[in-house]
């Protein structure tokens, strides 16, 4: 069982504090405000009100036996930056921090932090994806090349089996699993048969995906 200390309750901490608590994680809530501690205190193990940019608070939380410890401040980037410092002064394994602007990122990654999450950069690449086709119904982005999307069966391939479209070969594309009614199935065979009423999961370059499915 993974063990987080996660600072800042806004809106962004609060959602990560929900998931975190779903995938069964120990995690000690830290924010300033008592109105969002006392809203997260039902689902994590500790909720505190505290200042993270106070070195001897934060040095009483036992920084060295988190397995992660995230900062995810994201009204005032000053004690972010100042969070995420003394984190790592302190002997944290991980410090992951959000950033608002690209700017805040390098800031960051220089004083403290081992990974960055930009949120609404990612939204909105997520958001722009989706819209450049009514097929893709998913995207996750895995570097400048590589990505994940779910898409609907193109209508031309109904009936088709794997082995017969075979992409993997013309395109470089993996397909990774099919979705049909709800339900995920990652066990694809070559005579595995395709319809319209599926969605399928493919890895591969975002340019040889587009021109696969005509995006």
């Amino acid at each position: 069982m993974k063990s987080v200390l996660l600072i800042g309750m806004g809106r962004f901490g609060r959602h990560i504090a929900m998931k975190l608590n779903d995938l069964n994680c120990q995690v000690m809530a830290v924010d300033c405000n008592e109105d969002r501690v006392n809203a997260v205190a039902s689902f994590v193990t500790n909720a505190l009100i505290g200042d993270s940019t106070n070195e001897e608070f934060l040095s009483s939380l036992g920084i060295r036996n988190f397995d992660a410890c995230i900062v995810a401040i994201g009204d005032d980037f000053q004690n972010s930056l100042e969070t995420a410092s003394l984190l790592k002064e302190l002997g944290a394994k991980k410090v992951i921090a959000r950033a608002a602007r690209g700017v805040q990122e390098k800031f960051l990654l220089r004083n403290g932090a081992d990974e960055v999450v930009y949120p609404e950069k990612q939204l909105a690449s997520w958001t722009a994806i989706r819209c450049t086709s009514e097929h893709i119904l998913d995207y996750i982005e895995l570097d400048s090349d590589y990505s994940i999307f779910e898409l609907s069966v193109p209508p031309h391939w109904n009936g088709s089996t794997i082995i017969q479209l075979d992409i993997r070969k013309k395109y470089g594309i993996n397909i990774l699993g099919i979705r049909e009614n709800g339900d995920l199935n990652m066990n694809i065979l070559p005579d595995t048969v395709l319809s319209s009423e599926k969605s399928i999961l493919v890895l591969g370059k975002q340019k040889a995906v587009q021109k696969c499915f005509r995006i």
